[in-house]
């Protein structure tokens, strides 16, 4: 577990604190559609289900979507657990991955459905939940990874 370590850290709260956050939402909430506005007709939370992907994407795939978040979850892990040393962009990237798509896997799992409540309303965004963000997190440092071990121009070696 030491190998991977910010994998395992990032993985493990972030999951964490997504079931936390859905929990709440669960035990504050008496129905799907009621809202409280923090900064009215700007930042609600909302509670509602999503039986789809990110963005209502799939909607009703959560059959086979529960399945490819769990793929994806083990596949992390024995990456992390049995692969190489990443590097550290590369942990992060992908225990925010982890974090999220398993998350939001445990959801399709327990209820067949994902716990949404954040609800940014001045630009019409659709509701989202804290597993989604850690999913975008984790593709923001993957690119980083991704682009920081590219060569550029300058470096490669003319023939």
């Amino acid at each position: 577990m030491t190998k991977n370590r910010f994998f395992w850290i990032v993985a493990l709260v972030g999951l964490f604190l997504d079931q936390l956050t859905k929990q709440i939402v669960l035990d504050s909430f008496q129905e799907i559609g009621e809202t409280v506005p923090l900064w009215e007709g700007v930042f609600h939370l909302t509670y509602v289900t999503n039986t789809g992907a990110a963005f209502s994407l799939f909607t009703n795939g959560v059959h086979w979507l529960r399945w490819l978040s769990f793929l994806v979850s083990i596949g992390l892990m024995a990456l992390a657990w049995f692969g190489p040393r990443l590097k550290i962009s590369e942990q992060l990237a992908c225990g925010f991955i982890f974090a999220g798509a398993a998350g939001n896997g445990i959801c399709r799992f327990v209820y067949g459905h994902v716990i949404d409540f954040l609800d940014f309303r001045l630009i019409n965004f659709p509701v989202f939940n804290l597993a989604d963000i850690l999913i975008n997190i984790g593709i923001i440092f993957l690119l980083i990874a991704t682009f920081r071990d590219t060569p550029n121009r300058n470096n490669r070696r003319e023939s």
